[in-house]
């Protein structure tokens, strides 16, 4: 399992490249404490993601020439972000299920976009075949070291700006970001994975007792759509996720309302999931529990939140 000194080292690497978010802290009819929002959306790239990006290109000994990555749309712009910044061309397969707007989000950050296939899965394949043919570095989106340790790295950050917190709350997809923060925390504290219910590797894992297939669909499926959760992060979930719970494509819905209206935050589907069982009281705190969330991403297009706001 990765440390928190693998997780501190890859920081002192990777922090020089990205931003420290900020976190605020915010008050919810019934909860007592308050709730303090790591506003990780505001990360490069739009989304948490960078950091794992930026792990994996760091960590090699010589700079690839060429990068590619499978992606629903935000693993996809963070490596382009992080591929052009260190100057290295990238090319970036997406499915189906990817919007038109993370897509151009990855285009605009100068890498080539190619649409495979309607799962993430099609897209993976497609960029694994094209690494072997071309040579190219295919980073994983969530199922590589490099990538639990530079998303564990939100963490770190988290425990200095909050240090009192009794429990942080993570969405989850393939698991890079649970497994990340939940191998800094090592039990410290109590990590709590949320997903939808269209999108649920942890929770049919964590049944199974294994990783296990599942059909992604559902209002989060561009970003937490995995098919199954990643190998090195179930373990670390079955030893440090202390809960892992499902909310419904309507709590979301609600909780993107309830952040534009209160906050003027406008959050993709993904990146309110975590929100949304708390204010759904999927999760209700102890009456002095501390509670903290990770607001993971904000790639929505402004027409698509126009239409949840009607």
């Amino acid at each position: 399992m990765i440390s928190r000194r693998d997780i501190a080292a890859v920081h002192a690497v990777i922090a020089p490249f990205l931003r420290v978010t900020p976190v605020i802290d915010i008050r919810l009819p019934g909860i007592r404490e308050s709730v303090s929002l790591k506003l990780e959306y505001l990360q490069h790239s739009g989304s948490f993601k960078a950091r794992g990006a930026f792990a994996n290109l760091l960590g090699q000994t010589t700079p690839p020439a060429l990068v590619t990555a499978a992606s629903g749309g935000n693993h996809g712009a963070a490596v382009a972000f992080a591929a052009k910044s260190l100057g290295i061309p990238a090319r970036i397969f997406v499915h189906g299920k990817t919007s038109a707007e993370k897509k151009a989000r990855i285009a605009s950050h100068g890498a080539e976009v190619e649409q495979v296939g309607e799962a993430y899965e099609d897209a993976r394949l497609a960029a694994a075949a094209y690494a072997q043919s071309s040579g190219a570095m295919d980073i994983h989106a969530y199922d590589s070291e490099s990538t639990l340790l530079g998303q564990g790295t939100i963490a770190r950050e988290f425990e200095e700006q909050s240090p009192d917190l009794d429990t942080v709350m993570v969405a989850v997809g393939g698991g890079g970001l649970v497994g990340g923060i939940a191998g800094w925390y090592g039990g410290g504290i109590k990590v709590v994975g949320v997903e939808t219910q269209g999108c649920n590797t942890l929770h049919a894992a964590l049944a199974a007792g294994k990783p296990v297939g599942i059909s992604p669909s559902g209002i989060a499926a561009d970003s937490l759509g995995a098919s199954t959760l990643g190998a090195l992060s179930f373990p670390i979930a079955q030893a440090h996720v202390g809960e892992s719970l499902l909310v419904s494509d309507d709590d979301v819905k609600r909780a993107q309302i309830w952040l534009w209206d209160h906050l003027r935050m406008m959050t993709e589907p993904g990146g309110a999931a975590a929100f949304a069982a708390l204010l759904s009281g999927t999760y209700r705190p102890a009456e002095q529990e501390r509670v903290g969330v990770v607001m993971c991403g904000a790639n929505v297009s402004p027409a698509m939140f126009a239409e949840l706001l009607k």
